[in-house]
């Protein structure tokens, strides 16, 4: 079951009882300003809001990591020190760029006792998927997620849904999948996005 909720997510997790969810794959606010970017390439115009300004306090990482089993946090490189575990089994997500006024790349943190990992997947194909929030991941890196790191019985978490990626990738994979969005504007996009990907996947089977 694919559940998304217009929520903050701390008041979810909140009602969460301990280790709940089997794995927590989450993208929460980096803190750098991304919500202040213009549109540009190809990039919807999702107008300037307030959600990047700062990244998520110590308790919102004690909660995450309370309620989900194992956690893969995009991002963690900008607040490592809110994280409480050393860790070898960094993800690097490698977008095939090399513009000095862009990353190549980002980094996510696991709890996983794995070695770390290097998934490409350029940027270039990420924007064909059509852009509808400033630091959306494409679809296709959270199915390798899913796929190396993850069972179809699992329930899966996301605190920040975003453009709905994650959420799309869980229903391909078969697991059970909450992802909260506390931004209306984001949560309505990002579930007729999942809506519309829903109706396009039974209509190529059909």
């Amino acid at each position: 079951m694919i559940e998304l909720l217009n929520i903050d997510c701390m008041e979810y997790m909140a009602t969460c009882k301990d280790k709940q969810f089997d794995l927590a794959i989450v993208d929460p606010p980096y803190g750098i300003g991304a919500n202040k970017e213009k549109p540009h390439n190809g990039w919807a115009d999702w107008g300037i809001k307030q959600w990047d300004n700062n990244s998520p306090n110590k308790n919102y990482f004690d909660e995450l990591l309370r309620i989900s089993k194992h956690q893969i946090i995009w991002g963690a490189n900008h607040f490592i020190s809110k994280i409480p575990y050393d860790s070898s089994g960094w993800i690097v997500w490698d977008k095939g760029q090399r513009d000095f006024s862009l990353a190549d790349g980002e980094l996510a943190w696991t709890d996983l006792n794995k070695a770390l990992r290097i998934y490409t997947y350029s940027r270039a194909k990420a924007l064909q998927e059509g852009k509808i929030h400033p630091t959306q991941k494409p679809i296709q890196l959270y199915k390798w997620l899913l796929a190396n790191y993850a069972t179809p019985d699992m329930k899966i978490i996301d605190t920040h849904l975003g453009s709905g990626s994650s959420a799309i990738a869980a229903y391909d994979f078969g697991c059970d999948f909450v992802g909260c969005e506390i931004d209306k504007e984001y949560y309505e996009s990002a579930k007729h996005r999942f809506e519309t990907y829903k109706l396009q996947t039974k209509l190529c089977f059909t």
